[in-house]
């Protein structure tokens, strides 16, 4: 969940192609996020990686496994108490925490300009209720703040490409921004909780649509991966069947050791089946019916 304060800087630990997005993997070729892939270039730095929903089960989890592959993190949390990991020796992680809610998403906009992948995790799930406060909350948390959040990263993406003058040596070197959407297989799967899968489903729906104009394989500024996600052990689902930490460790590695963009990790194999002929026929449909804007968001190239 996400409903903190204004996004505020907790600090950090005290320590010293198109048909790729929609239906899966380029393997072999590796992505470049991990800090040995960058460019062998003495300025270059570990990619910046921030994580929604940084608090959660499986927030924690991805924050552990990029800490793994050298990446510097970024905690976006709701809960005011210091969020505190540690490695698999028992050594803390290096993190930067900053507190944020949902419909403040444009204050984040300084911290976000300087992040190489961007995880969103957020999410919440009313369960049984039906109420209008219910179906806000539903909605504004697991849709409509991502979606915000995914065109803001992407108008930041535009303005780090077209960077001039001093401006530009920020950009220079650093791979192409990511997005990583957590949708869940309630996208198109029952969850036992009709606003949680209508949430899912609409975010879901959003991600497919503006694919069209943002991610890279389209001419956008972005790569876009999509977290299609069975249930695993968290306070959303305490009775998920998998693990958190192991999910976690399967997406890292369909994302960047197979450089899937349509990630899916579940038990259940008609997931495996639906979710690719789901993302598909969603391209077509979308791709018929809609055009693309005058002002659309678009990779200038190098």
């Amino acid at each position: 969940m996400v409903h903190g304060g204004r996004p505020h800087d907790v600090g950090a630990n005290r320590v010293p192609q198109q048909n790729a997005f929609l239906l899966g993997c380029a393997h072999p070729r590796r992505a470049t996020m991990n800090a040995a892939d960058l460019p062998a270039n003495p300025k270059s730095l570990p990619p910046w990686v921030a994580v929604t929903g940084a608090g959660g089960s499986l927030g924690r989890a991805l924050l552990r496994r990029w800490h793994d592959r050298g990446a510097r993190l970024i905690a976006l949390t709701s809960g005011e108490a210091p969020l505190e990991l540690v490695d698999g020796g028992g050594h803390p992680i290096p993190l930067r925490q900053v507190r944020w809610r949902v419909g403040e998403e444009q204050e984040l906009a300084p911290l976000l300009a300087e992040v190489d992948v961007l995880v969103l995790n957020h999410g919440v799930n009313v369960h049984t209720a039906r109420d209008g406060a219910a179906v806000e909350r539903s909605l504004e948390v697991n849709a409509l703040s991502s979606w915000r959040l995914l065109e803001l990263f992407a108008a930041l993406a535009v303005e780090r490409r077209n960077a001039v003058g001093p401006q530009a040596a920020s950009g220079a070197g650093r791979p192409l921004p990511e997005v990583w959407l957590n949708t869940s297989e309630a996208e198109i799967q029952l969850a036992v909780s009709p606003l949680y899968e209508i949430s899912k489903r609409l975010v879901g729906q959003l991600l497919s649509l503006r694919a069209l104009d943002l991610a890279s394989s389209a001419g956008g500024p972005l790569r876009l991966r999509r977290l299609v996600l069975g249930p695993f052990r968290s306070s959303l689902n305490p009775i998920g069947v998998m693990d958190a930490d192991w999910v976690a460790g399967e997406v890292m590695r369909q994302a960047l050791d197979w450089n899937c963009c349509l990630v899916i990790v579940t038990p259940n194999p008609l997931t495996y089946v639906l979710m690719p002929l789901a993302t598909l026929s969603r391209w077509a449909y979308f791709r018929l019916t809609t055009r693309a804007a005058a002002a659309v968001i678009r990779n200038p190239g190098p």
